[in-house]
């Protein structure tokens, strides 16, 4: 591609921008892992992740993606043939599914029209039906990414509570930890599982496990094996503050860093900054005459906004063009929305004028690529953050 001027906006829902806080600390030489400063810096991260996962309970963590956290969340709690309970919200808890597959696990899989959270209701059903209490987990994906249909979890817990069901509760937190408010013990959830490169604010390479009481008790039954992503000889270690074999030590410098900006700023305040992001990208959406792939309000994401396009036009011609003219890269559609929306995250070190620079973006790319659309997205974002400062 020829160089286009400027900073390159990178607006996909994930990895996000890494402020230079965390790069400078990530920039830190690498330390001894097995040295006292170690345990010092491994306490202290191991202490203040508690307050971002919003638990009392142990939280571990892998040099990996995502998707180890969700393998460790398996293998740790459950044994071949448990049955799970899991809802068909979008691709990624299309990929957890057949990731238990894998495992020999038995999914019970949910359908959805991608266009909402979990089916709490169907879920209470599967539950109550279960006399038996065949299931052993319910899985949910908190924030789908690829449609940014946002799960009610305290619903998913309640129902669970009111079917009286042992299971159980698993929750990908991926793309909301840091972004959207998630209360692992209020919720009563069992094993979060979330990665680095998103709300953050980090690149690649770190995924964790928030742990229940109820989960670490499971450990002693569960029979799926496992090496590398036991729990025990990680929980073992992490009492000092080290880890059972070499982790990603300069990473763990910029999750240092990450997490004190994280509470600088406040959760609550980071909450409420990305609700008005997302607030501000949906009225943006509306002014074009475009539609929202989420079709309930109450399950609308402020990590990112899926955009469907009309028929017969190319999400990814789209997001090429913009790529191409304004050196700008948003989010492709996914399984069966594939070229049909793209996605814009709002996600991560994120302010208003980056967001003011996305959106203009996307409308200058919807007029030169001859999307159908209203004029006036800009603006009605730019009123929006205006009188809501």
């Amino acid at each position: 591609m020829p160089h286009v001027a400027g900073r390159h906006f990178l607006q996909i829902p994930g990895p996000t921008n890494v402020p230079d806080r965390v790069l400078r600390a990530i920039d830190h030489p690498t330390m001894d892992h097995r040295g006292p400063e170690f345990g010092v810096l491994g306490l202290e991260i191991l202490s203040n992740l508690r307050r971002v996962f919003q638990t009392e309970g142990p939280v571990v963590i892998y040099p990996a993606s995502g998707t180890g956290a969700w393998e460790a969340a398996l293998t740790n709690t459950l044994s071949p043939g448990d049955r799970v309970l899991m809802c068909r919200t979008g691709w990624f808890a299309t990929l957890w599914k057949e990731m238990a597959e894998r495992l020999s696990l038995d999914p019970v899989f949910i359908d959805t029209d991608w266009r909402r959270g979990a089916d709490v209701t169907a879920l209470a059903s599967a539950l109550t039906a279960d006399g038996a209490h065949r299931i052993k987990a319910v899985c949910v994906v908190h924030n789908e990414t690829s449609t940014g249909c946002v799960s009610q979890i305290a619903d998913v817990r309640a129902a669970m509570d009111a079917a009286k069901h042992p299971a159980l509760l698993l929750v990908d937190t991926i793309s909301s930890l840091a972004s959207i408010d998630y209360r692992h013990d209020a919720w009563g959830v069992d094993v979060t599982v979330a990665g680095s490169q998103k709300g953050l604010m980090l690149p690649p390479g770190l995924s964790f496990n928030a742990i229940s009481a109820r989960a670490l008790k499971a450990v002693e039954t569960a029979k799926l094996p496992r090496s590398y992503w036991d729990w025990r000889p990680m929980l073992e270690a992490n009492q000092t503050g080290y880890f059972p074999y070499t982790p990603g030590t300069n990473l763990l410098y910029g999750l240092n860093e990450a997490v004190k900006m994280l509470l600088d700023e406040g959760l609550e305040n980071v909450f409420a900054r990305h609700d008005r992001h997302a607030e501000a990208t949906r009225r943006a959406v509306r002014t074009w005459g475009l539609e929202v792939q989420c079709a309930d309000p109450l399950h609308y994401s402020s990590s990112l906004t899926a955009v469907r396009l009309p028929e017969g036009h190319s999400a990814d011609g789209l997001r090429a063009t913009i790529l191409r003219k304004f050196n700008m890269s948003l989010g492709n559609g996914l399984g069966i929305l594939k070229d049909r929306v793209f996605r814009i995250g709002h996600l991560g070190d994120f302010g208003d004028l980056q967001l003011i620079g996305t959106l203009g973006g996307v409308e200058m790319g919807l007029r030169v690529a001859g999307v159908p659309h209203k004029p006036g997205g800009v603006q009605a974002a730019v009123d929006y953050l205006a009188g809501n400062a």
